[in-house]
């Protein structure tokens, strides 16, 4: 057993979804500082402007301590995609990057549950990367179905999978298509299949790469025959990322798509805060006191670490 501590990127950038942010504007910061039974103490803030008085908070789920990760990237093969292939290769690039030097496997299949049923590829291993990922893409992601919930049924079924995956590891699956999700089992819909994935592993994680909403999406036209409705549910289900398939880097969302893995020992903030003594730390609602900022750094430090599964609550003015 092994706990992966360090926290691989020092920047989480708005755009990030891994784990929910919540702006929180100024009409509403003291009904929220009620509600967590926060004490405000110092000078009151007078609102010279929403950006003066908005408190951020910056929240995520302390993934747990568990024996390695399987990997399954979930990679629509039809033709629409061509495009976007580069992308999804550096993409898997990127994940094998910020991964630990060991104890992670990772397979790539294809949405097409006939196909990856078929799939009996050994899994990229620590040591391989982007290369060995395009060599394993180009046999394993053909057919033409967009049915990434069955795809992942058929998979984790088949006679090969038992070989390589671990009951004991947690499961980080990243779907990416340009289509929606269109599978015809019995999952009428995304609840169905998470309800599924969580009956398989103590630990599951779920990222997409999809057609974002109209209003997130650089897709044009953006057309919503093809958003991935379905995939995002999922996702949202673990906490875990949402990134535009339309967008031109997903480096950044795909290596937060990994580091959601890692156990945190502390969090570098969104934002810079307006004053170092009124930030706030909640771990699952009850106010915490067992940690330091860290100004040079931007850093909330815990002095204890937060126990698995807890919700993590930073709350702070900034401008």
């Amino acid at each position: 057993m092994f706990v992966w501590f360090l926290f691989l990127f020092a920047c989480l950038s708005d755009h990030m979804l891994t784990y929910e942010v919540e702006k929180i504007t100024y009409e509403e910061v003291e009904t929220w500082v009620s509600q967590h039974d926060v004490v405000v103490e110092g000078d009151t803030i007078i609102d010279t402007g929403q950006d003066a008085a908005d408190i951020w908070v910056d929240n995520f789920t302390q993934p747990g301590n568990f024996n390695g990760v399987d990997i399954l990237w979930v990679i629509d093969p039809s033709g629409s995609m061509a495009n976007d292939r580069v992308r999804v290769i550096a993409g898997i690039g990127d994940m094998i990057g910020v991964l630990p030097a060991s104890d992670w496997r990772l397979a790539i299949i294809s949405t097409d549950p006939s196909r990856a049923a078929a799939t009996q590829q050994f899994p990229l291993i620590p040591g391989d990367g982007a290369t060995e990922a395009e060599a394993q893409m180009n046999l394993t992601v053909t057919g033409f179905k967009e049915q990434g919930f069955d795809a992942v049924v058929a998979y984790m079924s088949n006679g090969y999978s038992p070989t390589w995956m671990r009951e004991d590891a947690a499961l980080l699956v990243v779907f990416v298509s340009d289509e929606k999700e269109q599978s015809l089992s019995n999952f009428i819909s995304s609840s169905n299949f998470v309800t599924w994935i969580t009956g398989q592993r103590d630990y599951v994680f779920i990222s997409s790469i999809v057609q974002l909403l109209p209003e997130d999406t650089q897709c044009q036209p953006a057309s919503p025959l093809n958003q991935g409705d379905r995939y995002m549910e999922a996702a949202d289900a673990f906490n875990g990322q949402k990134i535009d398939i339309c967008s031109e880097d997903w480096s950044q969302g795909v290596a937060d798509a990994g580091t959601q893995i890692t156990q945190y020992d502390y969090w570098e903030l969104s934002h810079v805060p307006l004053y170092d003594n009124r930030i706030y730390v909640f771990i699952d609602g009850v106010p915490n006191h067992d940690w330091y900022y860290e100004p040079a750094e931007n850093r909330v430090y815990f002095n204890t670490m937060p126990d698995e599964k807890s919700l993590v609550e930073i709350a702070y003015y900034y401008q």
